[in-house]
């Protein structure tokens, strides 16, 4: 059977109706649900979920590290749950998604903006001593994207998940490129749901103002995930991109967020391949949603990036992409990156 949520749901007023959606959908029929909430919009949420999930128990996640995962999941074994909501963004989502799996409780995710495919993925990133992780997580049972809340959210965070979702283009050559070369399996479905996520949002010409283009966004970003469990990794979503970006999180924490350092990963990575229309496609759609594309654009001296181009490949040792397929010295990278802001800068 092909896995997939119980239920998906993309519209205003998503969160007030909670309660109906979780007992329609059998989720959680007699109401004993425990809600995790970040630090942020906690209060509002909770106010807003009471009329329809009156008896949930409302638990306040104050990061998105192992440690508040491990917390919450140690609190939900005391109760018992039918199921454990979370409601947030990515850090409270993917916090949500490991606490689940630590108390063997299914996960509902709620999602109050856009900005990754953190959404319906079978990984939760989270923060930890030595700085952040991936962890294989269930994938949550039921997807909710309330769009009064994504309107709400700071426009990065939604415009990061353009970024995100387009930057499967690239990481689905890098797994041809790994199968070609390395003979490594792909899996066609997984391949063909990733692409379609992204052609979906590169082929748009409207805005994060639209709810029409907010919904397409989420179902992508949806889709996107559901790629990965399908895989059974994340390689459908995550090539040379993805590697460039964790490289630049270790080196230059806090540069900018997961969205805008895929985007920027997957256009330099179309510039390697000299793939010109590819290179087009991602710039264009970079531009129209206001997303860097260049490494000063968030703040990285040329130099800077290089130096997360060498790092890249140590970030997910065995994936094989365009990176590790070039195999470029320092000096050879460092021309490369020059070149890109020559070929696509302003």
């Amino acid at each position: 059977m092909l896995p997939a949520p119980l239920t998906m749901e993309v519209r205003r007023g998503a969160i007030a109706q909670l309660g109906s959606l979780l007992a329609d959908s059998r989720v959680a029929t007699s109401g004993r649900v425990a809600v995790a909430v970040g630090a942020g919009q906690g209060d509002r949420i909770a106010s807003v979920i009471a009329p329809s999930l009156g008896e949930a128990q409302v638990f306040r996640v104050p990061d998105g590290s192992v440690d508040a995962a491990v917390t919450l999941g140690a609190d939900l074994r005391k109760g018992a749950y039918e199921a454990l909501v979370g409601i947030g963004g990515g850090k409270t989502i993917d916090a949500t998604k490991y606490a689940a799996s630590l108390a063997g409780i299914p996960m509902v995710a709620v999602a109050t903006n856009l900005s990754h495919d953190g959404i319906c993925s079978p990984v939760a990133s989270l923060t930890h001593e030595s700085g952040k992780g991936s962890f294989g997580v269930p994938m949550p049972l039921a997807i909710v994207v309330d769009l009064d809340f994504v309107h709400d959210a700071p426009p990065s965070l939604v415009r990061s998940g353009v970024g995100d979702v387009v930057s499967n283009l690239s990481a689905i050559e890098d797994w041809q490129l790994g199968n070609a070369e390395r003979g490594e399996p792909i899996d066609g479905l997984a391949c063909s749901m990733a692409r379609t996520a992204a052609e979906a949002v590169v082929g748009r010409r409207d805005s994060i103002e639209s709810d029409a283009f907010l919904t397409v966004l989420a179902e992508a970003l949806i889709l996107s995930g559901m790629s990965m469990v399908i895989a059974g990794s994340s390689r459908p979503s995550s090539g040379g991109d993805h590697e460039i970006l964790h490289a630049v999180d270790q080196l230059f924490p806090g540069t900018s967020n997961h969205g805008e350092l895929a985007g920027i990963g997957a256009a330099f990575c179309f510039f390697l391949r000299e793939d010109q229309r590819r290179l087009t496609q991602a710039v264009d759609c970079l531009r129209q949603h206001e997303l860097p594309v260049t490494p000063v654009d968030v703040g990285l001296t040329a130099e800077q990036f290089t130096q997360a181009v060498m790092l890249a490949p140590s970030t997910r040792p065995g994936r094989y992409t365009i990176l590790e397929h070039l195999r470029l010295s320092e000096s050879e990278i460092r021309d490369r990156v020059e070149d890109y802001v020559r070929a696509v800068g302003r």
